[in-house]
């Protein structure tokens, strides 16, 4: 399935939950097999797949095939610009996930 490699298709992307938890995990510069990130998101086989699938259509990771394992890594060609909303929408994904700041109503 050929993506476009548009400013939509990057956001669209990155507005899927699943995909977004997987490329914060990705982001780090290291491989990591689609075993690893079953286990760390909780989904099956069949959807990180999928979804690892998407990312790398519009071109934000690359894979490596190790025998029967799929390893993904950052596509260190992805344009800087892309990168710069990238780290945003991770930084403020984790910002999200923190507990809202809880003050006492009287």
């Amino acid at each position: 399935m050929p993506y476009r490699l548009t400013l939509v298709n990057l956001l669209a992307a990155l507005s899927e939950p699943t995909r977004l938890s997987a490329l914060g995990i990705i982001w780090d510069g290291d491989e990591h097999c689609v075993c690893e990130l079953m286990a760390r998101l909780g989904v099956s086989q069949s959807r990180m797949s999928r979804h690892m699938a998407r990312l790398k259509a519009i071109g934000l990771l690359t894979d490596r095939r190790d025998a029967q394992w799929v390893r993904y890594r950052r596509n260190p060609d992805v344009p800087a610009a892309w990168v710069a909303i990238i780290d945003t929408v991770l930084a403020a994904a984790a910002a999200d996930m923190r507990p809202p700041f809880q003050t006492k109503v009287a």
